[in-house]
């Protein structure tokens, strides 16, 4: 899937996203519950996205889907309702047909982690079959990365 010859590996850009643990998100030991980690990678992923010029919704209408085909979340501390929740967002690998994201959840008032993790993705057709990233967003993704573009914190 992902070619180590066409990976990103000194990425420079990194987007940080924040959000608050709502009450709706926790579990019956007052913590949020695990599957709520993906759902903040997603955000993280979309606003990661969306900073350096890339709407979902624009690259799905032109025909190109990002369709996740592995994700990993390593849970190190629990967060509570209200928490801020700090998502750091980068792309750690970048080929032709697929791309990797990569997550650091962490405390916001505190800094300390809460979970980190991946997901893998497959860029396809609406029929599912595999396609080439097209150039005007690989383009945008690689410059996020050569530049070191800044990130802006979204609340």
């Amino acid at each position: 899937m992902l070619d180590a010859r066409e990976g990103m590996h000194n990425q420079s850009y990194v987007h940080e996203a924040r959000l608050r643990v709502r009450y709706a998100e926790t579990d019956q030991m007052g913590v949020a519950y695990n599957a709520n980690h993906l759902i903040w990678m997603e955000i993280g992923r979309v606003e990661y996205c969306r900073s350096i010029g890339i709407r979902y919704r624009d690259m799905e209408e032109g025909g190109v889907l990002l369709a996740v085909v592995e994700v990993h979340c390593r849970y190190r501390h629990p967060a509570r309702y209200d928490d801020e929740i700090v998502v750091r967002t980068r792309v750690e690998a970048l080929g032709s047909r697929s791309m990797q994201f990569g997550y650091e959840l962490s405390l916001a008032a505190t800094g300390k982690a809460i979970a980190e993790g991946y997901s893998k993705h497959v860029f396809c057709d609406r029929t599912f079959k595999p396609v080439r990233l097209p150039d005007q967003y690989r383009h945008l993704f690689q410059e996020a990365n050569v530049s070191g573009q800044q990130h802006t914190p979204v609340g």
